[in-house]
């Protein structure tokens, strides 16, 4: 059983997200030392009396990315003892056991979940492949992940959330005239592509109109006076429809990394110099092996009980409070957290929204 409070559980979700925001494991232990968050030590001195309270430190943070028991797994096998001589030339001098990790081929997993899970497989195996691709990258990509997440001129907070109606790829970040947009254009697909026909010059739409009608959707839908009202809508949609909803969104995010990788390759055998297309490549394999690892884990029709779907609305947390501060890396967070998918369609001037594992859909209408 993981013996873990609930604020202890919220932090650990927090770790995580701040490692998928592009944080590497010192600078989240400086951002929860900043926020004066106590360190495990601190919260348990009862369990931790062999250490000292001084703070979250980047070990401890990777301690708890490593850790596959927080997916609600009981994990074991994960250290090997040894006992290895004090003095190789002296037998009688005794013996000094010592943990070492096991390999992967002597790690057991239970087949069902021994406990409710913290965070999910997929966020887990997404942190899994993104350390390794960063390990891979040497000691200069561990660095700049150390001083934490690149700094730009603006953040954008629909990053990657938001495709293109017409061809179906996602629409990147640009600023117009001081503002946030997010534009997809026609002379970046590829020639002979049968969307052409139909896609504009350039598509753009501005993030404040979105983020203010998802706001005011996601407000309504989880304050606490709708909440019944919101559970008892999602027990009476089809489970399997919610289930095929969800494989289609995940085969799309396969599909969409899959074709990066083809144009990476492309570019090398075109010329491009390959150590420029390192991080991206990583990315993309990492998205695809998670997308792939979600498909392999989604259940195939299977239907959500009630107390599943008030499990999952009380996971969310204090969405209202959350909408109400408005800081960019909370509604990173909840966005996330609800796996949010935006389509949006120039011709109806309209954005649909769907999310999960909490299961709904909206339509959001307005101009760009």
């Amino acid at each position: 059983m993981l013996a873990l409070d609930e604020p202890t559980a919220d932090v650990v979700r927090r770790i995580f997200a701040e490692y998928l925001d592009g944080n590497g494991d010192r600078a989240i232990a400086n951002l929860l030392n900043r926020d004066g968050i106590p360190c495990p030590s601190a919260h348990r001195p009862d369990q931790n009396r062999h250490r000292l309270a001084d703070g979250w430190q980047g070990s401890s943070v990777r301690a708890i990315l490593d850790n596959p028991r927080y997916t609600g797994y009981a994990i074991f096998g994960r250290w090997t003892k040894q006992e290895t001589l004090l003095d190789p030339e002296d037998v009688a001098a005794g013996h000094v056991v010592r943990f070492k990790r096991a390999t992967p081929d002597r790690i057991v997993r239970s087949r069902e979940q021994a406990h409710p899970a913290i965070v999910s497989v997929e966020t887990f195996t997404q942190v899994q492949l993104l350390r390794r691709s960063k390990s891979a990258g040497g000691l200069k990509t561990a660095r700049k992940a150390e001083r934490g997440a690149r700094k730009t001129a603006r953040s954008y907070l629909l990053r990657g959330l938001v495709r293109c109606g017409i061809c179906g790829r996602k629409m990147q970040g640009a600023t117009i005239r001081k503002g946030a947009y997010y534009r997809c254009t026609s002379r970046t697909m590829a020639p002979g592509s049968l969307k052409l026909e139909d896609h504009p010059k350039t598509v753009n739409l501005r993030e404040g109109v979105v983020v203010e009608a998802l706001s005011g959707w996601l407000h309504e839908l989880f304050h606490p006076d709708n909440r019944d009202r919101t559970a008892a809508a999602l027990l009476g949609s089809d489970g399997n429809q919610a289930g095929g909803g969800a494989l289609d969104a995940v085969r799309n995010r396969l599909a969409d990394a899959e074709a990066r990788l083809q144009r990476y390759q492309a570019a090398i055998a075109a010329g491009v110099e390959p150590e420029a297309l390192v991080d991206p490549i990583n990315q993309a394999q990492a998205e695809r092996a998670t997308a792939k690892a979600q498909i392999e884990s989604l259940p195939a029709g299977t239907s959500v009980s009630t107390a599943e779907v008030y499990a999952r609305i009380d996971q969310l947390g204090d969405v209202c409070g959350t909408l109400a501060d408005g800081t960019t890396a909370g509604l990173s967070r909840l966005y996330r957290a609800l796996n949010l998918e935006l389509r949006y369609e120039p011709k109806e001037l309209a954005v649909y929204a769907t999310t999960s594992p909490v299961v709904d859909s909206a339509c959001v209408r307005g101009g760009t």
